[in-house]
Order: structure tokens, then C-alpha cells, then sequence
């Protein structure tokens, strides 16, 4: 069929307008095949904050970007100016414009060619269903036939919705929102006129107008874009001329990727789901993960930082970093450590004393021995490695002792803590499935950052536990079933009282240098060995949790809770834009005093060894505590300058051996002077009044 002969026929339709026409085309080319309405209704999986705002997108399996769009959420000068330019009379025809037919027919029987399309917005949609883009006379006629087909099948907003998902705008780029966010780097609810006239444009020829291909041709299709809508009294002449001074951009931005690893997560957990709506804010993740990659990289080479921000008021997690640049491989940024096992160091020791408040065996003004202590073969050390006397409970935890937090686990029992982390959703891992051991205090322990940010949020509400949650409904209700960790039972994680007097310490701890304090209660912590930095704080509404250290579980040497992870604890407490909650009220029945207001059980902590028919406590056995055992003493000059032995505990006076032979030493004093004969192997030995002995080997170099 020639383009004279397609015009003739084409005119007929036009001016007969009879119905019974339209059926003899749509029969005659029912050879098109059906429309593959499902596969152009699908969309690439997104993924959007509680807001709707998104997060990030995932390409089709075609590897095109098609984004979800109603016309409700496109700008309105965009859409007036795309029926000015495309379809006038898009809500009145059938899918087939006779006025804009019979005007491109009569220049095709003038002119011998197409000078201007008839095609609708229609029939555009019919020919991406098609996914032909035939300019022969039988396309032509083809396209013709499946508009009005389609107009049977679909109402004008279901068209329209096709029309802004499917139009093609270059390269991998389908439908107006993914142009938008390609070339202008945001959502196409609010244009400029220069950006909705480009829009419009680009899909006549989108490979010869891609703005970052060919940004001149792109701009000469915007202006005249802008001229047919000021003919059309869309927009006055002196808004277009404003509107063609706009610069053209001449790259794509890069889609949204945030919080990349927990959308992974969730679109591989939920398959079958398109749109994903997450608990997050798009505004406070994308700040934290700032936040992350800034901090880490000032503390340095290969270091990585997680954050976690949830409301313990709804169990709803705000916003949660896996790394310091998902991007970064130095950092190993696709490694989520929001999500790793990792040893909690101190950051436990809140719940040890919460335990030992609940069951009545301390108060926060209860006096504590910091003092060497030996646990069979373990002898626990403070990370000092000084020992501080009498303090108050309320000291050790301020200072992070960690003598007093193993003397007060021994007591209430590693298998307790575990079990109460237990009902709290949460599962403390331990190396070969061993059972659990006082080295809990120091954290001798596997938690992630997730777990600790729930463990947090139930001390947080008075002990009553919360099970963090990542999902919303479209209602924007929390989906039960797609917390981070369900709750076994409703039991409480500890009793309010207990969690408040926890609290009432955490609130007073110092803060970070250059930081002001007071506002929210919040504890630190350092694994062994320098390998993680934690910080976990609350107020009354936010719980928020920072680790830093390297994915691959090396050392950081010099790195601290207190100057790593603080930092970032302050800093994403500071950019929570709603206005924070008070911390709990102290309950009635807390005791508010000083150790001398205490009964007389609270006055002091009893170990198991303490008699508790008297109510005295037991002399503590000698230990020695300089040099520790199975140490190098290196400098220790022979001839030179004597070595100082150490004890501690024990009744006087004490007497000290070397290799069996006995020293002279001060019977009223735990310290005596050594002057060492030989290099070697020396072992110490020291007695008290009480027969009671400890030993060490020690080696002088």
C-alpha cells in the first residue's frame, strides 16, 4: 500500500467516523497479536521510605529503567504542554484523532510525503505495546487499529499511566520518571518549563536528542516544544523565551542508591514484590551515610563505620548504614556491618548491673571492690590495667571497669544474661556452640549492631522489649512479620526500676571531646584486641548505634568507643530533625541517695564467697598482680636497679619466695623489692598469714 493510497483510506475513516469502520480495520488487522498489557504494566522493583520517597530502583530484567508513575505525581505544566504537542484532543477521541488525521492526510496528498503525524497518545502506547515502529502504510494502519482496540480495554488515565511508563527517552531510560531522575536528578512532580518542554521532546527521537549525546539537538526540540505551547495559550510567550535560556545538561545523574544493602536484602527476601516500602527516612539515611563515609575516612586506611537509628517507640528503624561507601572496596563497603557478628566489648555491662538492680543485689550507690580477682583461671583485667579500690557501682560504669562487671556476672550468672537476651529476640553467639562464660562482661560474645540497637531499645522503654521492624504496609502500618528479630514471649528484658537506674548512670557518662552531655544516656565499648568501637545511646523516643572498625576483623591500633564511635553517636543524635523525648521518669520506688541513705544488704556487693550468716565479708585471697603471670620483664638490669613484686588481697603479713628461696620483704606492706641475680626463668611465689598462696613465672630478659 502506497502512502497516496493509506492517505485515501485513511480519509475515508476520517470522514465517514462511522463505527462500523472502525470495526472493519480492527478485524482486518487482528494479525497484531494481543496486547502485552502485563509486560508493559511491569516495572522495575523500587524501593521507598515511609514517605514513598525513593530509595532505590533496580533495572528490569531487560536491564531498561521503567519506574512507576501516576500523573498524579508529574508535573502539570509537563502534561499540558505534552497534549499541546502530541494529542489536543486526547480525552474526547477513540483512540484515532479524525481532525488530526485528516489534517496529516490532506499534506500527505499535497506534498507527497508525511509532513506532520496524526498519531494520538494512543497510538504511540499501541506501538511500544507492539514494540514495532513500523513507517509503512500498513504500520500506519496497524497502529490505527490497536488504538481503538486499546481504547476498548483501558480508560484514558490507564493509557496516560502506560504512556509516562513506556515512552522511550534514550539509551536504557523508559517512561518520564526515570528521564527525570536521569537528567535533572529528581522526581518529575515539580519541573521547570525548560524541563517539561524536554521531556516532551525526547521521545519523538530520543537516541538523536539524548541529552548526553547530543544536548544541542535536544535543545532545539525543547524550544519548539515551548513555541507550540504558547500557541496553544499553554504558557505566555515571555515564560517560554525565560524557559529556553535554561542550560541543557549534557550527562545523567546516577539513580538513588540508598541504603543499599538492606534494600539487597529486602528485595531478595520479598521477590515477588515490586514496590518495597521501608520504615526509613530518606532525608535521615541519606545524611548518616554521609556521616559514615566522612568519619571513617578521617579515622583511616581501610576502616568502615555502620549506623543504626530506630523510634523504640514503635520498634520502626529509621534509617540504618551497613558501611562507609557501598562503592568503597578499600573499606569493603559491600560488606554490610550493620548486619555482622562482632564482640559488643562494654557495651554489655549496662545489662549486667540491670540484672544485678532487678534481683536486689545492688543499687547504683552500692560499693564495689575494683580489685585483682581471679575466676578459677581467669583473672580479669581493666583495660588500664590499674585497679581503683572502692567505688560505687555508679563509678564502675561511668568508668568501664571491668573487674566489678565480671564480679557482678559471677554473681547473677553468664547463663541469665543470655537467657533474658533471649526473650528480648535476641541470640548471643559463642565460638563452637560453647557455653556462656564471665567473659561475657568484657564482651566474650557475638552481637550484631542490629541486635544491640533492639537490646538498647527495650532498655530504653523501662526493659520492656520492642522487636525492630524494616517494613510498612501501604497504609503505612508496621509489618509484624518482617521484624528484625521476633519476640519469643512478651517477658520483660529487666524490671523498670532496673532499667532506670541504668539509665540514670548512662545519662551522666562523659562525653566525646567538644560534645556537650546530658542529653540522651549512652554507653561505649572496645573488643579486644582493637577490632570494633561501639556506641549506643537513647533518649525517649530514638535509640541510635555506631560501630566503627575493619570489616575483615583486623586491628585498628588506638582505636576507642569513646573517640571512634562516640563522635558519630553525637552527630547522628544531632541531626534527628524531630525534637528529642525526655528519658523516663524515675519510678516511685527508686532510691535516690547516697550509700549512706542504702539499706544495709545494698551497702556494700557480696560475692558468692562472702559468708552470709555474719553478713561479713570474706578476706579476699592473695594474688599477684605485678608481674602477672607467664609475662617477659624486659630492663630489668642485673645489678641494677630492683624489681618491685605486687600483691593483692590476702592477710599480712605476706612472704614472698623466688624459685623457693624466701626474700626479705616489709611484713606490713602487699609490696616487696627484688634484686634479680641471672637472666631466665624465675618463679614467684607469695604467702600470707592465712597459708593461702599464688604463683607466677615470669622470665627476665
Amino acid at each position: 500500500m502506497t502512502w497516496r493510497r493509506l492517505g485515501l483510506a485513511i480519509l475515508l475513516v476520517a470522514l465517514t467516523g462511522a463505527a462500523t469502520t472502525y470495526g472493519l480495520y480492527v478485524k482486518a488487522f487482528a494479525d497484531a497479536g494481543p496486547l502485552l498489557l502485563d509486560e508493559a504494566k511491569a516495572t522495575s522493583v523500587t524501593v521507598v521510605d515511609r514517605d514513598e520517597r525513593l530509595l532505590r530502583a533496580f533495572t528490569t530484567t531487560a536491564g531498561n529503567w521503567r519506574l512507576p508513575i501516576d500523573p498524579k505525581d508529574v508535573d502539570q505544566h509537563y502534561l499540558k504542554m505534552l497534549f499541546a504537542f502530541e494529542d489536543k484532543r486526547f480525552y474526547s477521541h477513540h483512540g484515532v484523532d479524525p481532525k488530526a488525521v485528516l489534517r496529516a492526510v490532506g499534506q500527505l496528498l499535497r506534498h507527497g510525503r508525511l509532513v506532520s503525524g496524526g498519531s494520538t497518545l494512543t497510538m504511540q502506547v499501541s506501538r511500544l505495546l507492539d514494540g514495532k515502529h513500523e513507517r509503512t502504510a500498513s504500520g500506519k494502519l496497524r497502529q490505527m487499529a490497536r488504538a481503538i482496540n486499546l481504547e476498548r480495554k483501558l480508560s484514558k488515565t490507564e493509557i496516560l499511566k502506560l504512556y509516562l511508563r513506556l515512552a522511550p527517552f534514550g539509551g536504557n531510560l523508559e517512561g518520564v520518571r526515570a528521564a527525570s531522575l536521569a537528567y535533572f536528578g529528581k522526581e518529575p512532580r515539580r519541573l521547570s518549563l525548560g524541563e517539561a518542554a524536554l521531556l516532551v521532546a525526547l521521545p519523538q527521537s530520543p537516541e538523536q536528542r539524548r541529552l548526553d549525546r547530543n544536548p544541542e539537538a535536544a535543545r532545539r526540540a525543547r524550544d519548539r516544544v515551548l513555541d507550540r505551547a504558547v500557541a496553544a495559550h499553554v504558557i505566555t510567550a515571555a515564560d517560554a523565551a525565560r524557559a529556553k535560556t535554561e542550560r541543557v545538561v549534557k550527562a545523567r545523574y546516577a539513580f538513588p542508591m540508598l541504603a543499599p544493602h538492606l534494600t539487597e536484602t529486602q528485595v531478595a527476601t520479598h521477590p515477588k514484590e515490586n514496590i518495597l516500602k521501608l520504615t526509613l527516612d530518606r532525608t535521615l539515611q541519606a545524611s548518616l551515610e554521609k556521616l559514615a563515609t566522612e568519619q571513617a575516612r578521617l579515622i583511616g586506611d581501610k576502616v568502615s563505620a555502620a549506623i543504626v537509628v530506630a523510634d523504640h517507640q514503635t520498634g520502626e528503624i529509621l534509617a540504618q548504614v551497613g558501611s562507609a561507601g557501598y562503592m568503597d572496596t578499600g573499606r569493603q563497603g559491600a560488606v554490610d556491618m550493620s548486619t555482622a557478628v562482632r564482640s559488643p566489648g562494654s557495651t554489655l555491662k549496662p545489662f549486667i548491673y540491670g540484672l544485678a538492680f532487678e534481683a536486689g543485689l545492688a543499687h547504683p550507690e552500692t560499693l564495689i571492690d575494683d580489685r585483682a580477682t581471679r575466676f578459677g583461671t581467669y583473672a580479669p583485667k581493666n583495660f588500664d590495667e590499674n585497679f581503683h579500690g572502692t567505688v560505687s557501682i555508679r563509678e564502675a560504669l561511668e568508668q568501664s571497669l571491668n573487674i566489678p562487671a565480671v564480679r557482678v556476672l559471677a554473681r547473677v550468672g553468664p547463663g541469665k544474661l543470655v537467657g533474658r537476651f533471649r526473650r528480648a529476640g535476641v541470640d548471643a553467639r559463642f565460638p563452637d556452640k560453647s557455653e556462656p562464660t564471665l567473659a561475657m562482661a568484657l564482651g566474650g560474645t557475638g552481637l550484631t549492631l542490629e541486635e544491640m540497637t533492639q537490646l538498647y531499645a527495650s532498655l530504653a522503654r523501662g526493659g520492656d522489649s520492642i522487636a525492630l521492624v524494616h517494613r510498612l504496609d501501604e497504609r503505612g502500618r508496621t509489618l509484624a512479620a518482617t521484624r528484625v528479630k521476633p519476640l519469643v514471649n512478651a517477658h520483660r528484658l529487666m524490671s523498670p526500676l532496673a532499667a532506670w537506674y541504668v539509665t540514670d548512670i548512662l545519662k551522666d557518662a562523659p562525653p566525646p571531646p567538644n560534645a556537650k552531655g546530658g542529653r540522651f544516656a549512652y554507653k561505649t565499648g572496645t573488643s579486644y584486641g582493637y577490632r570494633d568501637a561501639w556506641a549506643i545511646g537513647y533518649d525517649g523516643k530514638y535509640v541510635v548505634a555506631a560501630w566503627v572498625g575493619k570489616p575483615d576483623n583486623s586491628s585498628v591500633p588506638g582505636i576507642l568507643g569513646r573517640t571512634a564511635a562516640a563522635p558519630i553517636l553525637f552527630d547522628a543524635f544531632a541531626r534527628i530533625s524531630e525534637k528529642r523525648a525526655a528519658l523516663q521518669a524515675m519510678p516511685a520506688n527508686a532510691i535516690k541517695g547516697t550509700n549512706a541513705d542504702l539499706p544495709a544488704p545494698l551497702k556494700r556487693w557480696r560475692d558468692p564467697s562472702d559468708d552470709p550468716a555474719t553478713g561479713r565479708f570474706l578476706e579476699p585471697p592473695v594474688l599477684i598482680s605485678f608481674p602477672p603471670d607467664q609475662s617477659e620483664i624486659e630492663g630489668a638490669e642485673l645489678g641494677g636497679d630492683p624489681l618491685i613484686l605486687k600483691a593483692d588481697g590476702g592477710a599480712l603479713p605476706l612472704t614472698w619466695l623466688i624459685d623457693g628461696t624466701p626474700i626479705e620483704s616489709n611484713p606490713h606492706s602487699r609490696e616487696a623489692t627484688w634484686q634479680p641475680g641471672t637472666a631466665g626463668f624465675a618463679k614467684l611465689t607469695v604467702i600470707d598469714a592465712k597459708g593461702r598462696t599464688d604463683r607466677a613465672s615470669i622470665r627476665l630478659r
